[in-house]
């Protein structure tokens, strides 16, 4: 089967050091490490990426046509400003899941609306970094029939 691609935009190689109030204290590293370790449980690959460039993050995306069995996505800020990033999403046909570790509708108003959420299957929104492995299970749900 094909890896799902875990991408993850600008900023979030801050994460556990960047406002670990919202955010919490565990790093990218250690999602990583979880999820790849959940995915060998759910009989799922996991491949992580990221970026702070909206060009690469499209790249990742575009990729993902021919390579990927799914996409888990959080776009950190480009959630908000990024109609390239909801085209390349667009043209891709599997399932698309999106994560947010605040709860975006709690925060400052231009936060409220995501690109992302109008070609998403799902959003999970606040659950911290737990959203990430809540996603991965989703997924496996989805691409097992």
């Amino acid at each position: 089967m094909k890896p799902v691609f875990v991408i993850n935009g600008p900023n979030l190689n801050l994460l556990g050091l960047r406002q670990p109030e919202i955010y919490g204290a565990e790093t990218l590293a250690d999602v990583v490490a979880g999820l790849q370790h959940l995915g060998v449980a759910l009989g799922l690959v996991v491949d992580a990426r990221q970026s702070n460039h909206e060009g690469e993050i499209v790249e990742m995306i575009h990729s993902a046509r021919n390579d990927a069995a799914g996409i888990i996505i959080n776009p950190g800020a480009y959630s908000h400003t990024s109609v390239a990033r909801l085209d390349a999403l667009n043209a891709y046909d599997g399932p698309v899941l999106e994560v947010h570790i605040s709860n975006i509708h709690k925060r400052e108003a231009f936060r409220h609306h995501s690109f992302v959420s109008a070609r998403a299957d799902g959003v999970i929104a606040g659950f911290g970094t737990m959203g990430y492995a809540l996603a991965l299970r989703r997924m496996a749900a989805v691409l097992g029939g």
